[in-house]
């Protein structure tokens, strides 16, 4: 990564903690985040709406677009990457949460939220607002806790509607015609 990109992560970060931080938050945010670890709530929600008769092609649309997102964030870009975390650098900063043992760079989280939620997007699903909303949150957690840049975040972003969108045609192309 580039001194320009550092420089404008850690100037974002910084004014994050110096303007944002307060004891309510710090109170909220760890637990939010917590919903995006391993993608639970994500995982959970796929396999809720698989067991919906009614939505179960849409359940499989969101299995596959986390899979796509586990091959893509934590199986290629993680371990080709390999970008050190902020609090590596920035070793002052007091984390909230258990700090993370893999790399950075693109943010886990962030990218398999977007991934389940334009997976809903595509498929026309009326949870794709809040689940927007709730990956918009989750994203938002990780500059907080100041566990990734925001490039991090924005790339998550990124991959995960790519892998919304490759688990979408996925799910149409060779899972729908086997579902009722």
């Amino acid at each position: 990564m580039t001194q320009a990109i550092y420089s404008l992560d850690f100037s974002i970060l910084d004014a994050i903690q110096e303007h944002l931080r307060t004891l309510w938050l710090d109170a909220v945010i760890p637990y939010l985040t917590m919903l995006g670890d391993a993608g639970a709530i994500w995982i959970l929600l796929a396999i809720v709406l698989m067991l919906i008769p009614g939505k179960r092609k849409v359940g499989f649309t969101v299995a596959a677009a986390l899979l796509i997102d586990l091959i893509i964030c934590n199986g290629i870009l993680k371990p080709l990457i390999a970008r050190i975390r902020p609090y590596d650098l920035h070793t002052g900063i007091a984390l909230l949460i258990k700090a993370p043992t893999d790399y950075s760079f693109p943010s886990g989280h962030t990218a398999a939220s977007f991934a389940a939620a334009s997976a809903l997007l595509y498929r026309k699903d009326r949870l794709w607002i809040p689940a927007m909303v709730l990956a918009a949150l989750i994203a938002f957690t990780r500059l907080y806790l100041y566990v990734h840049y925001p490039s991090d975040v924005l790339c998550g972003i990124l991959v995960g509607f790519l892998a919304g969108w490759i688990g979408w045609k996925v799910a149409t192309r060779w899972i729908d015609p086997h579902l009722k």
